[in-house]
């Protein structure tokens, strides 16, 4: 993990997205970059429909709007004693932050420039807060894991992960993706279902993967395909003390999830700790 990119939003709670960035940047050694994340026609979508609020053009100030967004990434960069990237580039190993110049950028720059990236940071969807359309674009079409922050501060992430094993490919991709920060627990543990997996592998054998990569993982099955509830993830995750959630995201169909619910859904809005997601 040591490139870091946050796109920094105009709401209150963008400062919890970078917060949390900033200290796994600490924690890695990682450079974090941060831009002015272009607010888009529809703002504030959150999951209740009545929460959409039109936004037009000339209703912002581009360069006020800049202007505040790096602002609040240098200020929070400080608080976390992170260097400008032209202070530390004498020391290669220093934790730094760089903010990109760029005029204001939408979630189609979002997507693709992630790609350069080994983890994106956004905030958690929510009316007035994070729309769900910057968090899509990141984590379909930057093809790496996305850091998903709920609007509040954390005392610690990554020292109990809790992996949501369900057997699917999402989630296999999405281990691997965060394995630098499962290295890192203190405590993993693996959520599997007790037998309702198929002919999927079980997860024993995600257990022994883990254990194999010099990582002790704990095994706790879950009855009745509870892995498939993302209430029962979120109950289990936060019993077991969890600061950081391993989940493959949209295991089934975003449209079969819009009409039907889905874990996926579940867990975008309604986690109270930070979720490793990838598709």
């Amino acid at each position: 993990m040591k490139t870091i990119l946050v796109p920094v939003e105009q709401h209150d709670s963008a400062r919890f997205a970078l917060d949390l960035a900033a200290t796994l940047a600490e924690r890695f050694d990682s450079v974090i970059e941060g831009f002015a994340l272009q607010v888009p026609p529809l703002a504030g979508i959150g999951w209740d429909p009545a929460s959409v609020a039109m936004i037009h053009e000339s209703d912002w100030d581009h360069r006020q709007a800049i202007a505040k967004a790096r602002q609040l990434f240098r200020d929070t960069m400080a608080e976390h004693g992170l260097h400008d990237g032209a202070e530390a580039a004498s020391d290669a190993s220093a934790s730094r932050a760089i903010w990109n110049e760029a005029a204001m950028a939408g979630e189609g720059f979002l997507g693709g420039y992630g790609r350069a990236f080994d983890l994106t940071v956004v905030g958690q969807p929510r009316a007035g807060g994070s729309s769900i359309t910057t968090l899509e674009a990141a984590l379909f079409d930057s093809g790496g894991p996305i850091l998903l922050v709920p609007p509040k501060r954390f005392d610690s992430v990554g020292e109990t992960v809790v992996i949501a094993w369900n057997g699917s490919s999402e989630t296999a991709r999405t281990i691997a993706l965060a394995m630098p920060l499962i290295r890192k627990a203190k405590r993993v543990v693996v959520l599997s279902d007790d037998g309702g997996i198929g002919d999927r592998p079980a997860g024993s054998l995600i257990q022994r993967r883990l254990e194999r990569n010099g990582i002790a993982a704990e095994l706790k099955l879950l009855p009745d395909k509870r892995i498939r509830s993302g209430e029962a993830i979120l109950s289990e995750a936060a019993a077991l003390g969890c600061d950081l959630l391993v989940k493959g995201a949209y295991t089934q169909s975003r449209l079969r999830q819009m009409i039907f619910g889905g874990a996926t859904n579940h867990i975008l809005a309604n986690a109270e700790m930070p979720v490793i997601l990838a598709h």
